[in-house]
């Protein structure tokens, strides 16, 4: 009794199962997995996942990251527009002599807009990109563009985790606390406004490591994960 009522649970296991593979049902197994060469430094275990899976991987972190940098580059810019109104629109109401201290300070409030304008960040464009390339690519048959488009995506990932190591260098630190202590310099020694100087100084910096330090760094986590295929 007990023989054939094992027997029949395992006829219907295999039912199903062959049931499920027929109607798709069933996730890619290894041996369904496309193999790929192990890019952007990794190692045997990443080389041992399936590529697809990793091209996925990467493309999906790549737009979370270009998302986030998109809210810091949007935040920061109108944060920096309207601090630059917020030092012109009290000109007509201040004294004259005391004008060079509010026109210095919309200066250079906006010079920080520049790099935000002139130097986006890498992820931004590579994340749209790449996602594009993969939307519009029919992999189903040609393992080889899996592995070409993967190759892609690790070249992006790798140049987008330097990029965003490079936005907070040492010396982009030290260029901001320079550059706003010449500016205080400036109002303290050319126009004897020592409050002004002292203020635009500190003030200055403050924002500018403000922007430096919340610059988003996904991607140099990312490729640290990646690499240790801990997908």
């Amino acid at each position: 009794m007990m023989q054939s009522l094992g027997a029949r649970r395992f006829l219907v296991g295999m039912s199903v199962l062959a049931l499920a593979t027929a109607t798709g049902a069933v996730p890619r197994t290894a041996a369904a997995a496309t193999p790929c060469p192990a890019g952007a430094d990794g190692g045997e275990a990443l080389a041992a996942l399936d590529g697809e899976l990793r091209l996925r991987w990467i493309d999906s972190r790549l737009t979370t990251t270009a998302q986030h940098a998109r809210l810091w580059t949007w935040g920061w810019g109108i944060g920096i527009v309207g601090g630059t109104l917020a030092n012109l629109v009290p000109l007509p109401f201040v004294a004259k002599q005391d004008r060079i201290d509010w026109y210095v300070g919309a200066g250079t409030t906006i010079v920080g807009i520049v790099p935000l304008l002139i130097a986006p960040l890498d992820v931004v464009q590579d994340a749209r990109e790449l996602h594009a390339r993969v939307a519009g690519s029919d992999r189903t048959t040609s393992p080889s563009g899996v592995c070409a488009l993967l190759a892609d995506a690790e070249t992006r990932l790798v140049r987008d985790a330097q990029n965003q190591a490079d936005g907070q260098r040492w010396w982009l630190h030290v260029g901001n606390v320079l550059l706003n202590s010449g500016v205080g310099l400036f109002l303290a020694l050319g126009y004897h406004h020592y409050g002004a100087g002292v203020f635009n100084a500190v003030f200055g910096s403050a924002i500018g490591e403000a922007i430096i330090l919340t610059q988003p760094t996904g991607s140099i986590d990312d490729l640290a994960t990646y690499r240790r295929a801990a997908l």
